[in-house]
């Protein structure tokens, strides 16, 4: 077990401002985030702590991300593309997702139910990075701007969580970024806003915010 992950349980990713705050996504999760990391204990795949949240691992190789959201706490597969769907409940995350799948849920009586379930998709995630199974690469997105293009191969859950947006809200900051001249400035926005992303929020969520902040 990696104290990390213990960390990010008691007190959040860090990822946005209500670290350590009850506004955290994490905490609403707690149960059920703790009974999932049984079962990827249980499955033999090696507990590590990468992007602020528990990635676990086979052979160096990452297999599958426990994390939440907003609505729902779920296992997040980095080749979930190339899995059999066993029970067809692998969910895509967001419309330019290509290869990464999800289970969700929202009740931890749900997830003590699912057990069998989720070790039958732990085994399959194992089974295609044992046959040493790769995606293919993502071809460009031509309005995406290349300095969002890499912080999304740097951080997929950041990439993840774009994607989770409304298909507004990502054209949103899209066009945003891409009005800056300088790749430098491009940057700078991206890390400006990068927890708002992971916080679920848009352009105009973020000014909504700022109007009540000071009002």
């Amino acid at each position: 077990m990696n104290p990390k992950v213990d960390h990010y349980l008691i007190n959040g990713c860090g990822r946005c401002p209500h670290y350590q705050t009850p506004a955290c996504k994490v905490h609403p999760w707690f149960g059920l985030l703790v009974q999932l990391r049984e079962y990827l204990l249980e499955s033999g795949l090696t507990e590590e702590f990468k992007w602020s949240q528990p990635c676990y691992t086979l052979n160096g190789k990452n297999v599958v991300i426990l994390t939440a959201f907003k609505d729902f706490a779920c296992l997040a597969f980095f080749k979930g593309s190339l899995m059999k769907d066993l029970e067809t409940r692998l969910i895509c995350p967001g419309e330019h997702s290509r290869h990464g799948r999800q289970l969700r849920w929202t009740s931890l009586v749900q997830i003590n139910k699912d057990r069998d379930v989720i070790m039958e998709y732990l085994a399959e995630a194992i089974r295609v990075e044992k046959a040493g199974l790769q995606v293919s690469p993502s071809p460009p997105i031509s309005d995406v701007p290349a300095e969002l293009q890499a912080a999304f191969k740097e951080d997929p859950p950041f990439e993840e969580a774009f994607y989770t947006l409304t298909p507004g809200r990502q054209r949103g900051y899209i066009i945003f970024f891409s009005q800056a001249k300088q790749s430098q400035t491009r940057l700078n926005r991206i890390d400006k806003y990068r927890s708002h992303i992971l916080a679920g929020l848009g352009m105009q969520d973020t000014y909504r915010l700022s109007l009540k902040k000071y009002n």
